[in-house]
């Protein structure tokens, strides 16, 4: 435990680096509980911090990685003990506290869910913060009156992490699954994942989004935002809802009012980072169980070594990642 290795990015006034590095202990933030990180995984949000004008990285040098799973090495806190297997991700983890890049983190108990029977480390690093968003965006959409009867719902980003995810939960939860892509390569993937339709982007958000327009889809999940975003309320059936996570499609929305005054639209916010931890453990529970995707590390997941990370992370700016990319840490 004395000496690790971690992915460690640097920024000085004249210099930027992304390299693996041996640290120690004492490099790690102060924390209850110290981690042996098994697995981590690439979220857009780490690769954004592994360049210089990313705008997540607070302080440097900095350890990335939004995402562990682990086994408890030591723990302060009577909740977890030495052995225990266990996952964290989100609230300051990988933006201003040492994140997953590392073979050993050190974290406060508050961050930390046990693992839930039904998954291993793997799958929950498979799954990740991606997974968690995709989930909680089910889960209230579900609050809010879905069910398969109701008609189709829409999954944007379908090859992203995100998307991926939730087209499988979806499918597997028998709901009708429209899934959109920009990628037409991917047409087959998503349709191995469940889905029964797959919609290019431009018939999604055509170049003239009307304030209203036909009722298409009971429901979506967007982590796009942006002009999708409005283009979706404005097809969403009367009482529908869009869950909405992301914004890789921009933060603008130029929507009106008409679909929440005329049609009762609901639109739905997804956080994951400060979600309340005991609804975060219910998703979670849901995701070993009623929620976890058939074929998840078959099909969604590949495996990437510390060394191979750096590409990775350019990768998922680039748009080249499918699925979800886990790092094997030990």
């Amino acid at each position: 435990m004395d000496q690790f290795r971690a992915l460690v990015v640097n920024k000085t006034e004249t210099d930027f680096t992304v390299n693996v590095q041996t640290i120690s202990m004492n490099d790690l933030p102060e924390g209850d509980v110290v981690i042996k990180v098994a697995y981590s995984s690439v979220n857009y949000k780490d690769g954004l911090a592994s360049i210089p004008n990313g705008k997540i990285v607070k302080s440097y040098p900095f350890v990335p990685g939004i995402d562990l799973a682990g086994i408890v090495a030591s723990s302060k806190d009577p909740r977890f003990k030495e052995g225990d297997e266990v996952i964290a991700t989100s609230y300051e983890i990988g933006v201003s506290h040492y994140g997953g890049y590392s073979e050993y983190a050190r974290i406060p108990g508050d961050w930390i869910v046990p693992l839930p029977k039904g998954l291993t480390l793997k799958e929950a690093m498979a799954l990740g913060t991606a997974g968690f968003t995709a989930a909680l965006s089910i889960h209230r959409l579900e609050e809010n009156g879905l069910t398969p009867e109701k008609g189709k719902v829409l999954v944007t980003g379908a090859t992203g992490g995100v998307g991926s995810i939730a087209v499988s939960m979806l499918a597997k939860r028998n709901y009708h699954v429209v899934a959109s892509t920009g990628k037409e390569t991917e047409h087959e993937y998503l349709r191995a994942l469940g889905a029964k339709e797959v919609l290019s982007r431009e018939e999604v958000c055509p170049e003239q989004i009307r304030p209203l327009d036909k009722q298409y889809w009971a429901a979506a999940v967007d982590p796009v935002g942006g002009r999708t975003l409005a283009a979706i309320l404005s097809r969403i059936q009367y009482n529908g809802s869009v869950a909405v996570s992301g914004l890789t499609g921009g933060a603008d929305v130029p929507t009106t009012v008409f679909p929440f005054i005329l049609r009762g639209v609901n639109l739905l916010g997804i956080d994951s980072v400060y979600c309340p931890m005991e609804l975060r453990k219910q998703i979670w529970e849901r995701m070993a169980n009623d929620l976890k995707p058939d074929h998840l590390l078959e099909s969604i997941a590949q495996e990437v070594t510390l060394e191979q990370l750096p590409d990775a992370l350019s990768n998922i700016l680039k748009g080249k990642l499918r699925g979800r990319t886990v790092v094997k840490l030990s």
